[in-house]
């Protein structure tokens, strides 16, 4: 048996301005799927093993290793001021 829903206090909580028109309509919708959610709940599914994924996915993983990089040279060259291997850029902090 369907539970009966108070759409207004949903429609509150949810800071939702409904007409009346709307509230009946999801009301009825509400309905419907707390039905469906009811067939649901009385399958047997003690036998099925639970999931997180509908395909068996694995990671694939690669060993991590250090190289060097010279990405922050090349980007550095490009900035309007660097200090070090640092942008430089003005300060925007009142009073520090």
């Amino acid at each position: 048996m369907p539970q009966k829903i108070n759409i207004s206090q949903i429609a509150e909580l949810a800071r939702l301005s409904l007409k009346p028109n709307e509230q009946t309509k999801l009301s009825k919708d509400l309905e419907e799927i707390l039905v469906y959610v009811d067939q649901l709940q009385e399958l047997k599914t003690d036998s099925v093993q639970p999931t997180s994924h509908v395909l068996p996915i694995e990671n694939v993983f690669r060993k991590d290793s250090v190289q060097p990089s010279q990405v922050r040279d090349a980007v550095l060259k490009h900035a309007p001021k660097s200090e070090g291997k640092f942008f430089k850029v003005p300060k925007i902090i009142e009073g520090a």
